[in-house]
Formats: C-alpha cells, sequence, structure tokens
C-alpha cells in the first residue's frame, strides 16, 4: 500500500502512484492497476508529467508492468528516450551484453557491497540515466539503495565540501592481472596505442610496467560536484568516497593492503592536488551518504528509471540467485554541468 502522491495526474483506474512510506519520497512509485495497460505506450502517453516528476525525486519506480525480458526491458527504454546507448569505457568490472542496449548489472561478488556512486562520474561524459529491471530476486538483500545527490551535497561539511571543488579529486587506477578487469577490457582496445589514444583524449595520464604487479597505472583530476542542467541545483557527482581504500569492504580491503603497496592499489583516490584524503575525511564522506540512503525490495519485472546526476546507487549483498538487467541512454559532459565552471563564470 502505497501513500499517495500525484494520484490526480493520472487516471486512477489505470495506475497508482504514491511512496513507499510518508518519511521515504525516493523513489516515486507507480503501479499498474489496469491490466490492459502498455508501459511503453502509458509512459509515452504521460510524458511530460512524469519527466516533471522525475526531476523532482530523480528516480521513479514502475510495478506490475511485467517487464520480464531483456526485449521488453530495450523497447521501454527506447520508449522514454531517443538516445539510448549501446556501450560505455573505462569499464570497471564485466557486465554482459544481454541485447541491443541492455548489460547485466555489474559482476562483483555476492558477498560483497557496492557503495553508493554515480554511474560513470570519472569519465568525461557519463549517461544522463540509468536504469534497471528485475528479472530474478535474491533469496535474502540484493537491493539496490538509492541517495539524493542534492541531499547529500547540501549535507557535507562547508570546508571539505569547497576543498573538494576547489581541488577536485584525483582518481588512480592500477592494471593488475586477474583483478578486476585487463585495461584491453577497461578501454575495449587490443593494443596499447589503441589504449593511449583513448587516454589522452579523455585526459587521464597512464605509465606502462614491464616489471613487478601492475602492468599499467592511470590517473585523472575529475570535479566532484555539477549544476544538474534542469533543475539548476546542485548535486554531489563523483566516485571519491566509492573509489578510496578505505570504502572497500573489509576483507577485500585487508587482502589488497596485504599485498600491493599504497601506489599499487587498484583503485584510490586523493585530493586534486595528489595529497592524501585522510580515513577521518572520507568517514564524514561516507556517513553522509548512509544518511540519505533509502531501500525498497525488488519485485520481479520492477522497472527503476534514475536520474544519475541527481540520484546515486548502489547494491547490497545478497544469498541466492539475483538478475537485475540495466541500461543507460542520453551523454552528458562534464564541461557542461561542472559546478566549479558555474561558481567561477
Amino acid at each position: 500500500m502505497l501513500v499517495p502522491a500525484h494520484q490526480e495526474l493520472f487516471n486512477a483506474t489505470d495506475v497508482e502512484c504514491g511512496f513507499f512510506s510518508e518519511t521515504q519520497v525516493l523513489p516515486l512509485v507507480i503501479i499498474k492497476k489496469n491490466i490492459e495497460l502498455n508501459l511503453d505506450a502509458w509512459f509515452k502517453e504521460n510524458s511530460e508529467k512524469l519527466k516533471v516528476l522525475h526531476q523532482r525525486y530523480g528516480a521513479i519506480l514502475f510495478r506490475n508492468f511485467e517487464i520480464t525480458s531483456a526485449k521488453m526491458f530495450e523497447s521501454f527504454v527506447g520508449a522514454s528516450t531517443s538516445k539510448p546507448l549501446d556501450t560505455y569505457l573505462e569499464r570497471q568490472l564485466r557486465r554482459d551484453r544481454i541485447s541491443g542496449n541492455v548489460f547485466t548489472s555489474t559482476a562483483h561478488p555476492k558477498e560483497g557491497e557496492i557503495f553508493l556512486h554515480n554511474e560513470q562520474s570519472f569519465n568525461l561524459q557519463f549517461p544522463r540515466y540509468i536504469y534497471f529491471n528485475c528479472h530474478k530476486v535474491a533469496d535474502k538483500g540484493g537491493a539496490t539503495p538509492l541517495a539524493d545527490t542534492r541531499k547529500i551535497y547540501n549535507k557535507i561539511p562547508h570546508v571539505l565540501r569547497d576543498k573538494l571543488i576547489d581541488l577536485g579529486y584525483l582518481y588512480r587506477r592500477n592494471f593488475i592481472p586477474n583483478l578486476y578487469v585487463d585495461w584491453q577490457w577497461a578501454f575495449q582496445a587490443e593494443t596499447k596505442d589503441e589504449a593511449q589514444e583513448y587516454l589522452k583524449a579523455n585526459q587521464i595520464t597512464w605509465k606502462w610496467h614491464d616489471e613487478g604487479l601492475v602492468t599499467l597505472t592511470t590517473e585523472q583530476v575529475r570535479s566532484v560536484a555539477l549544476q544538474h542542467p534542469e533543475t539548476k541545483q546542485p548535486c554531489w557527482f563523483n566516485h571519491c568516497t566509492s573509489f578510496h581504500i578505505d570504502t572497500i569492504e573489509p576483507k577485500a580491503r585487508e587482502f589488497i593492503q596485504r599485498s600491493f603497496s599504497e601506489n599499487e592499489y587498484p583503485n584510490h583516490t586523493y585530493f586534486g592536488d595528489g595529497s592524501s584524503i585522510d580515513s577521518e575525511l572520507i568517514s564524514i564522506l561516507r556517513e553522509v551518504y548512509i544518511q540519505e540512503q533509502v531501500t525498497f525490495d525488488w519485485h520481479q519485472g520492477d522497472v527503476l528509471m534514475v536520474d544519475n546526476l541527481s540520484v546515486c546507487h548502489g547494491r547490497e549483498p545478497f544469498e541466492g540467485e539475483r538478475l537485475v538487467l540495466t541500461a543507460m541512454s542520453e551523454l552528458c559532459k562534464w564541461e557542461d554541468v561542472d559546478l566549479k565552471r558555474t561558481i567561477m563564470s
């Protein structure tokens, strides 16, 4: 049973609209009531209303529309946007293409948490929207937590926030055989020259290693906040917290710190000038994310449409089998939305 909201915008015999509770307004939930209703057609018919609601809340969950195949999911993505994305680079973990622009969600061990993050925020361009479609519900756990990045921005202590906005953050990545993915998969390149062409074009420095555990080290400095192109609200948009060594689950962190020097960590972050972000500061950032985190239980056939700029997402550990497909749409460029540029202009 939902707490009603915005029901006046839609035919009450077609859908129920509201929230899971009075205190949880993320995501907005729309539940199908009319068995004849087709999600693609209904979305197109109500697209302007849904756009306004999506901008306001950042995520909409469509339930009971029975989107139970990759083809149906792909069709909905096509109905909701004219610009679905069929590839992405700087890959972190394995995802398999299922159909067209539909992929499996990140192949991270089920025992591990994926901390809240905005999809591809470390790229110079990233998806405007990300979609999720549940095909198999885990026996236990496996939720996709969400958090409003506008609220996160406002809650971060101003001194820390302003320093990160001023300096940005440096993301260092080390490619190590048999750990996460290799550079060929990350950059979809067959040769070093092809990889370097991408790295140079995307403001990423690199160093190849002939000896030792690491084959390639890359570094990139990225911004931490953007101005939403439609609402003009500031959003906390980065991987600074999620890629920091302190955010990795304890067992994996212990293994990495035991096996590698800091300069060899597979992923790690610093202030943009290269100075360390200490554990206390990362703890503050993590706590703000966690304070804003909300969860819901997946139902088979659910579709979740997320504004990747105003809402971040993660994944809880789970037991049993879980299958959630994902898709992305509408590229956005850092240079068009960088909050620091807006402040300085």
